[in-house]
């Protein structure tokens, strides 16, 4: 159902927008849109980081007071870990003024658009989650600019409005990112993919040299481009990535499969000495990322 709600949106440029979680992604955004709408808040959940946020320029004001900040919002955007994104849909929502907007930017979409689709009906919601990022986390990691060029995916709800999703468009077009829209479910097997797998399988990689290094400590003094580049995204911050498997399971247990399967179909080849199918199944995956990378660097 449609939300109840007859009271639209203001458009970007004269909402006050409040981001709760000021880290790499909330505080990037802030960057981006401070001066560009009414008003931008940042929340907080320490007071000793109200002063060093506000002094970076990411915000106009920057406070603890979730609640009573969210009551004065025209667009609430959560850029906190997914669970705290569920714990906070729950409280924060129903402190919101009628026809005001919720969007998040959770790495999974399934739980939160459910948990959404239960916010009281006076409030608009949207699941978004921009496809871009670092390893390091928090607010010293932020930068304007981070959104630039990257996909932002939208889920909107049965109950989403038009003009939800035109203010949603809106902010997506001022941080110059490319909306594509999913549903959560899809969106959640497609991540799973391409990027909560890489992360564990980046770290069975580096899991298995840690083994190595038991036996041989100069494994980590060989080790080069290849692996560094392999690895990378094993460092990403463990707090956040636990939260996105824990909230994706299905799906990333799902591609972890696919993905096993991938290996022993290579492994058995290489055991049996099959060199000209190992020749063309690894030239038609060397194609496949070329391909992929050329059209990732003209987009």
């Amino acid at each position: 159902m449609k939300s109840t709600s007859s009271i639209a949106p203001p458009s970007l440029s004269r909402a006050h927008v409040v981001i709760v979680g000021m880290g790499l992604m909330g505080a990037s955004l802030g960057y981006d849109l401070r001066g560009h709408c009414r008003r931008v808040t940042g929340v907080v959940r320490r007071e000793e980081a109200v002063a060093p946020t506000l002094a970076r320029g990411c915000a106009d004001e920057v406070t603890t007071d979730v609640a009573a900040a969210v009551a004065q919002a025209d667009l609430v955007v959560l850029a906190t870990p997914v669970r705290t994104i569920l714990r906070q849909i729950d409280t924060l929502g129903p402190l919101m003024k009628p026809g005001a907007v919720l969007l998040d930017m959770g790495s999974t979409k399934t739980e939160i658009c459910h948990q959404m689709q239960k916010l009281p009906a006076h409030v608009q919601a949207i699941g978004g989650h921009p496809m871009c990022g670092k390893e390091q986390a928090g607010l010293d990691a932020a930068e304007p600019g981070l959104y630039r060029g990257c996909i932002f995916v939208l889920c909107p709800l049965p109950r989403t409005t038009a003009e939800t999703v035109a203010l949603a468009q809106a902010l997506i077009a001022h941080i110059q990112a490319r909306p594509l829209f999913l549903d959560p479910e899809q969106h959640d097997r497609l991540v799973a993919a391409i990027s909560h797998l890489p992360y564990l399988v980046a770290s069975g990689l580096v899991a298995h040299v840690m083994d190595v290094a038991r036996e041989d400590e100069r494994v980590w003094q060989v080790a080069a481009s290849g692996f560094r580049d392999a690895s990378r995204v094993a460092a990403s911050d463990t707090t956040m990535m636990l939260d996105i498997l824990m909230t994706n399971r299905a799906a990333v247990l799902a591609a972890l499969d696919g993905f096993l399967d991938q290996m022993q179909r290579l492994r058995r080849a290489l055991e049996a000495n099959e060199e000209s199918f190992l020749q063309t199944r690894l030239a038609e995956i060397a194609k496949k990322r070329r391909d992929w990378q050329k059209n990732a660097s003209t987009h």
